[in-house]
């Protein structure tokens, strides 16, 4: 395929098919593009912790998500070897987050990506950094 949104687009949706813990949760891809997806997801009553605020680690699951579909949208496999979140402010039972992942660099087989969440009035929720590794083979059947 040579033009590469109509990849990016391709490589997402065939992800997509098979993301049963994305679409589990909730989330909804939005929009993908080269090295770039975005993601929402609406903070349900069971994602809620002891303090009544979304769990830390659901937000870094839907960070991770985005940073997947944003490094994958090249039609090369890729998969996480690192990620790390910063928690900026809580995200509250009812808010509907974004999730905006960006490719920072990519070279040979190793890629770094950027992950913004924020919420629906833009209160940046969390700021998530992965590191990706290319594997063997394709994101679309050959």
């Amino acid at each position: 395929m040579d033009d590469p949104q109509r990849l990016a687009e391709a490589c997402a949706a065939a992800m997509w098919e098979t993301d049963h813990a994305s679409r589990g949760l909730g989330m909804r891809l939005i929009a993908v593009a080269p090295g770039e997806a975005r993601l929402e997801m609406v903070v349900r009553a069971e994602m809620a912790n002891g303090h009544g605020m979304c769990h830390g680690g659901f937000v870094f699951t839907f960070a991770d998500s985005a940073f997947a579909f944003a490094c994958n949208s090249r039609n090369q496999r890729m998969v996480a070897s690192q990620g790390a979140i910063t928690f900026l402010a809580p995200a509250e039972v009812g808010d509907t987050l974004t999730a905006h992942a960006r490719e920072v660099h990519l070279r040979g087989r190793g890629g770094l990506y950027d992950v913004s969440v924020t919420n629906q009035t833009g209160v940046r929720i969390a700021e998530f950094r992965g590191h990706c590794r290319a594997i063997q083979g394709s994101v679309l059947p050959a």
